[in-house]
């Protein structure tokens, strides 16, 4: 089933100290990842010039990073769609995530940083209370927000940026199972277990409570998919 879009809503006004391309771009991956843009939208090259005031290349510019990421599927001359859910590139993203973070929360637990310590507690506060106010877009980007503060405080930040790349289409399964009843503070309560094991300094607890958060990404994959069957592809 695909569906055709043709105005995004809440589209941000352009900044002109960027380039228009990478604007784009950000927009409509944010878009595909939260799930406004479902997996089969088309998007309509015309009407994305006349939402953003831009002319064909800038579009198409973001459109191919967007190919690039596997988040759309581009056929010449004919239509742009937003890809299905490819439980392939989940899997690889997963195996990814889980080698650097891994050791990313090793080397964290073994040097003492009561300021990573501080600034996580905080961010753990920040989700339980966006938990219970059932606030889950803002609970996502806290969630972001948590395991980057690893990266930083490992002095990996350039890996962010390759998980995130890689990332589009196990974050829209997140998506998906994250409006289960209790899955957020599930989330909290696996967070708290890192934080936890780094602050003791014990990197095989760290390890292990971070590859028992991963692992939770892919545990209900296949009754989403069961609900959502034109959403996914092997």
């Amino acid at each position: 089933m695909t569906v055709t879009v043709t105005r995004l809503a809440l589209t941000p006004p352009r900044d002109r100290s960027r380039l228009a391309a990478p604007q784009v771009f950000d927009h409509l991956r944010d878009a595909i990842i939260n799930l406004e843009l479902v997996p089969g939208t088309v998007l309509s090259r015309q009407e994305l010039q006349l939402q953003f005031g831009l002319s064909s290349t800038p579009i198409r510019d973001a459109l191919m990073r967007l190919a690039e990421e596997s988040l759309v599927e581009i056929f010449p001359q004919h239509a742009t769609r937003v890809s299905p859910i490819d439980l392939t590139l989940t899997r690889q993203a997963h195996f990814l995530r889980r080698a650097i973070e891994t050791e990313a929360v090793q080397t964290l637990a073994q040097h003492k940083n009561p300021a990573l310590i501080a600034g996580l507690r905080n961010i753990l506060k920040l989700q339980t209370a966006l938990a219970e106010a059932g606030d889950l877009s803002r609970f996502n980007d806290a969630d972001q927000a948590f395991h980057r503060e690893m990266y930083d405080a490992a002095g990996a930040p350039d890996l962010w940026k390759l998980v995130r790349r890689q990332s589009g289409h196990i974050d829209r399964l997140r998506r998906l199972y994250l409006p289960i009843e209790g899955r957020p503070m599930q989330i909290v309560s696996d967070h708290t277990a890192i934080v936890d094991a780094i602050e003791s300094g014990d990197p095989e607890h760290a390890r292990a409570a971070l590859r028992r958060h991963l692992s939770r990404s892919l545990t209900d994959s296949a009754t989403i998919r069961a609900k959502y069957p034109d959403w996914f592809r092997d």
